[in-house]
């Protein structure tokens, strides 16, 4: 996992990234999480996984995250979407797509489908959060902090063992990126995974991503057990088996 690289978007920005290249093969395309990066389990399992699979990978660390360059708090949804589609261009070309997106890589993934959508043959999602910054944190807000947020541009939010800088830009860019009322109509297999003691997003997100897909073969795995990330050896297991089933 060290052969990283990083593709120079503009003179101001690097996007970390980690790939395999396979000239004919499908792409796994993993999306990571808000605040995440390439270091983790998730990551490491499906570079793995696809190594030993022959096939194709790219994942990528959006502008302010990881190793890549820019502040966090100047992202959003439309920057680190426009980041990813980007890359998939450059790197996967033209060869089919498997789309595996963490919490909020589910919301980027679904973006995807706006331009790779005859290239998509699957998607897999794991603790998937579209929409989260309205409907999980703003709805969500008191008076007191939305009035803070509103008049500083900032607020930092506590959850668990993590500070969370929410800036007021970010939360507005995630209503001009809706998804959930979408319709996606090609035939293709849709996978979402979620944990039943995620305590950062409830299992009914899963269930809204599947009712966007028309025409889609779509299973929801409920994980007994399971957190937000899913990335004990067992649950990492459990993706994997759940991903192999998309590309059959």
């Amino acid at each position: 996992m060290t052969n990283f690289s990083h593709f120079k978007i503009n003179k101001n920005k690097k996007i970390r990234y980690l790939k395999i290249n396979k000239k004919k093969s499908t792409f796994i395309v993993f999306l990571h999480g808000f605040m995440s990066d390439l270091e983790g389990k998730k990551p490491r399992s499906f570079f793995t996984f696809c190594k030993k699979n022959n096939l194709g990978f790219l994942a990528l660390e959006y502008s302010g995250h990881g190793k890549s360059s820019g502040k966090f708090t100047n992202g959003n949804i439309s920057k680190w979407s426009k980041e990813t589609s980007i890359l998939i261009k450059k790197i996967v070309k033209k060869n089919k797509i498997i789309l595996v997106g963490s919490s909020m890589g589910a919301w980027i993934s679904l973006i995807q489908f706006k331009y790779f959508r005859s290239q998509i043959k699957g998607f897999l999602g794991i603790g998937s959060a579209p929409e989260f910054l309205e409907r999980l944190m703003w709805n969500k807000f008191s008076e007191k902090k939305k009035k803070e947020i509103k008049k500083n541009g900032i607020i930092h939010l506590k959850h668990g063992d993590y500070e969370y800088p929410i800036t007021y830009q970010l939360i507005k860019d995630g209503r001009k990126n809706k998804v959930l009322h979408k319709k996606i109509y090609p035939n293709i297999n849709v996978t979402m995974v979620h944990g039943k003691k995620d305590e950062s997003v409830p299992i009914s997100y899963s269930k809204k991503v599947l009712k966007v897909f028309k025409n889609s073969k779509k299973k929801l795995v409920i994980v007994k057990n399971g957190d937000h990330s899913l990335s004990s050896p067992k649950w990492l297991k459990l993706l994997k088996t759940e991903l192999k089933l998309i590309i059959n």
